[in-house]
């Protein structure tokens, strides 16, 4: 398996995308459609918040309907979310209006939508994008520019693998920079293949990827109404159907989950205000799931982030996220490294250079690491760092 520079949502086989702005915006693209050539086997993983806006519904609806789909349509600016009967319909009607213009059923169009809270769709302008988007297999930038909102930069990964002597390609594009704490996945996630694998298994492989990537990033810890990761195969690369069984599943997984982890830390290093990305291993632990609960933890505490951002090596701060997280922690038993140095070890303080620490957490990517010895449990999470910027940029969100 490997990296494909310069790859997109649309390098897989048998896609096409695009890209326009409808005026639900002032100036940016803010309405995108992904299609595939032929019905695609899907797989998604939603928000769990109690407050699930209408399109997550609407999606969720076709999806179920077959396990096939074929376009997908988002909008940016308004998340058409705790709108009532009036944003389902609305949802439905996005979905009615792409299904007629390309001649598909209804159920094989999935719809997304992401923005402000509390605001209904402007259907007019969502009717003009519904009229005037169209695609291309070129038109990937532009797709990846619309789904946007305080991103500061487009997001995109792909990656090849050879399945049955043919290569697969799965290519990704996400949109995410604040209200990032996932509790399934987090932001808008859009991950096309041309592999050929049936919709159930390709669930099965999705949701294991989501679990060491999306799953593990945090930016403020705050979860969305409209976080969804959606993903298609449209079996035009022409292997033989994949699931468990297949000598070939393992590396398929294993380039989902290169995508997945790709897109994921894009939007860690690029939350709201962000200078910097944070990286938290953790080995040692009692479980790969503790271990994972504890790398959250210590990424996603507030006064961890502050002093990546202060360039403070305060490792009090780690020890203090460790301490209340929900794994099982031998204090005595704890080592914790500032990217090289060990600065805190069996329960005692260790000495290390001030000096080089802040050289090290001035760096545009900070590793810390944590070893437990308690078994065998490794676990990795992705943030950012908190700054000023932040309250700024969520302080006037709406105006």
């Amino acid at each position: 398996m490997e990296k494909v520079t310069g790859g997109s949502i649309l390098s897989p086989k048998g896609y096409r995308a695009g890209g326009v702005h409808s005026g639900l915006r002032y100036r940016k693209k803010d309405f995108a459609l992904l299609l595939s050539e032929t019905p695609a086997s899907a797989a998604a993983v939603y928000t769990q918040s109690h407050f699930q806006a209408p399109p997550l519904k609407v999606t969720q609806e076709s999806v179920n309907e077959e396990g096939k789909l074929q376009g997908v349509v988002i909008n940016s600016a308004v998340a058409n979310a705790c709108t009532g009967e009036e944003g389902l319909q609305n949802a439905y009607e996005m979905r009615k209006m792409i299904a007629g213009r390309f001649g598909l059923p209804e159920h094989f169009v999935a719809v997304a939508s992401t923005g402000v809270i509390g605001q209904q769709l402007p259907m007019e302008k969502i009717s003009y994008g519904c009229k005037t988007v169209e695609v291309s297999e070129e038109g990937y930038s532009d797709f990846q520019q619309a789904i946007l909102t305080t991103d500061t930069c487009q997001k995109s990964a792909c990656y090849q693998v050879v399945i049955d002597g043919k290569t697969v390609t799965i290519g990704g594009a996400s949109k995410g920079s604040g209200m990032i704490h996932p509790n399934m996945a987090t932001m808008l996630g859009f991950i096309t293949t041309d592999a050929a694998i049936e919709p159930a298994a390709l669930q099965r492989a999705l949701g294991q990827s989501i679990d060491k990537s999306f799953n593990q990033i945090t930016v403020d810890g705050e979860t969305s109404t409209n976080d969804m990761v959606l993903t298609l195969a449209n079996g035009h690369a022409d292997n033989e159907p994949l699931d468990e069984d297949h000598e070939d599943w393992d590396a398929f997984q294993t380039t989902l989950q290169l995508v997945c982890e790709d897109l994921a830390k894009q939007i860690a290093k690029d939350g709201e205000g962000a200078t910097k990305l944070i990286e938290v291993n953790v080995s040692g632990a009692r479980s790969d799931e503790e271990a994972r609960i504890i790398a959250k933890k210590v990424v996603g505490s507030s006064l961890v982030k502050t002093a990546v951002y202060g360039l403070d090596a305060n490792w009090g701060r780690i020890v203090g996220a460790i301490g209340h997280s929900e794994a099982e922690v031998n204090a005595e038993a704890c080592d914790i490294y500032i990217e090289d140095q060990l600065v805190f070890s069996k329960g005692t303080p260790c000495p290390f250079s001030e000096e080089q620490a802040t050289e090290d957490l001035d760096n545009e990517e900070v590793h810390i690491s944590i070893h437990l010895d308690e078994g065998y449990g490794a676990g990795t999470a992705w943030g950012c760092d908190l700054t000023y910027d932040y309250v700024k940029i969520n302080a006037s969100y709406r105006t």
